[in-house]
């Protein structure tokens, strides 16, 4: 939330910059720079507006584009000088809101969706003139911010919202339920209550699992422009999650295979790579039926990263993942099979973290999977 309203601070102060450097005072003949009939000042203005990263338009009053600056150029085209801002931007809505500051004297905005072939939203600001580059009645100047990234974080931001309440409502729902019954039909029942009451310790886990994933999700995104620069050793990592999850592969009688280099050394966070690579164990196992294996290796690699870098494998036999649904299985509460997800006790969240943190480490990662093949995930991580 902190960055939208940045972002609307800084459009506020450009549109006053703007209003300040182009109203009434200074009337050159054209737009071109000519700069042995320009002082400093007006110079130093032309600068500002040719270096806005934003898009900038100034009209005459038949909407004729006489001056763009170089990311409107670099934007919409070269050669816009006389043609029509409808044929740059085709709005109705704009040419309508043009017309109304024109008339009013007054700065308007107006929404706008532009295809440049991808999808992207504008708010344009419509300045009226008289103005410094374009002294004319009726002219206007269009300043073009995109909010299109801006956008997209309020609806994950709203999205995110709305899938935490659906996951922390349904076990308070389902522990609701649980002490009715305890309270009211089984009150007499003491097998009854055991099972309502196994039901809720349950759901009481999946709730500390959720918030626990949330915790550590917001850390991370903290904290992730900070680079980790202390040396770890992934055997030693390995060896705690072998023995972490030694109970779980025994009932399954899962063969958990380790074979990386000695010593595995990489740049990072002990307890963050830890935890990557726990949740990324965690899940072989859960989407493995009994009797599989689970690979892990590591070996030396280039030109995946900028950096030397080492690659890290974990490989499974399980259930895998359809082709079509790789790219979003790193998504927040993205679920292959939400209620088998479910019932396995997954938060939805555990790739998340995993590209959060391979990202505050400067490395990458490859998903690759078929379905009833299983899965393997490569870990690129730098070493120096």
């Amino acid at each position: 939330m902190s960055m939208f309203w940045t972002e609307v601070t800084l459009i506020v102060i450009i549109i006053v910059l703007l209003y300040f450097l182009f109203k009434k005072n200074f009337k050159p003949e054209n737009l071109a720079p000519v700069v042995n009939k320009t002082n400093k000042d007006d110079l130093g203005k032309r600068v500002i507006i040719e270096e806005l990263e934003d898009q900038f338009f100034a009209l005459d009053k038949y909407n004729l584009i006489k001056y763009l600056n170089k990311s409107a150029k670099q934007r919409f085209g070269e050669n816009l000088i006389d043609k029509n801002i409808s044929s740059v931007i085709r709005d109705t809505k704009l040419l309508e809101t043009i017309d109304e500051a024109i008339k009013d004297q007054s700065t308007k905005n107006v929404n706008v969706e532009i295809n440049l072939p991808s999808y992207q939203l504008y708010k344009i600001y419509i300045i009226p003139g008289p103005t410094h580059l374009f002294p004319e009645t009726d002219s206007v100047v269009l300043f073009l911010k995109d909010f299109t990234e801006i956008t997209k974080a309020q609806k994950l931001k709203t999205d995110f919202v709305a899938n935490v309440s659906h996951e922390l409502r349904t076990p308070l729902v389902s522990i609701k339920g649980s002490l009715e019954t305890i309270l009211g039909p089984a009150s007499d029942d003491k097998a009854a209550q055991k099972k309502f009451m196994s039901i809720m310790s349950d759901q009481v886990e999946r709730m500390e699992n959720l918030i626990n994933d949330l915790l550590i999700l917001s850390r991370i995104e903290l904290e992730e422009h900070i680079k980790p620069s202390n040396i770890v050793n992934l055997n030693d990592i390995f060896t705690n999650i072998k023995s972490n999850f030694e109970l779980v592969l025994k009932k399954k009688k899962i063969n958990l295979h380790i074979d990386l280099m000695e010593p595995t050394l990489v740049f990072g966070d002990n307890e963050k790579l830890l935890t990557v690579f726990s949740n990324l164990i965690d899940n072989a196992i859960k989407y493995s039926s009994d009797e599989k294996n689970i690979h892990v290796k590591s070996q030396n690699s280039a030109g995946k990263l900028i950096t030397k870098n080492i690659l890290i494998s974990i490989k499974d036999e399980g259930i895998g993942i359809p082709q079509q649904l790789i790219p979003r299985i790193t998504e927040r509460f993205f679920r292959v099979d939400t209620e088998k997800s479910k019932k396995i006790g997954g938060t939805g969240l555990g790739l998340a973290i995993m590209k959060h943190i391979i990202s505050q480490h400067r490395g990458d990662y490859e998903i690759h999977s078929k379905v009833n093949k299983g899965t393997e995930i490569k870990i690129y991580l730098p070493t120096k």
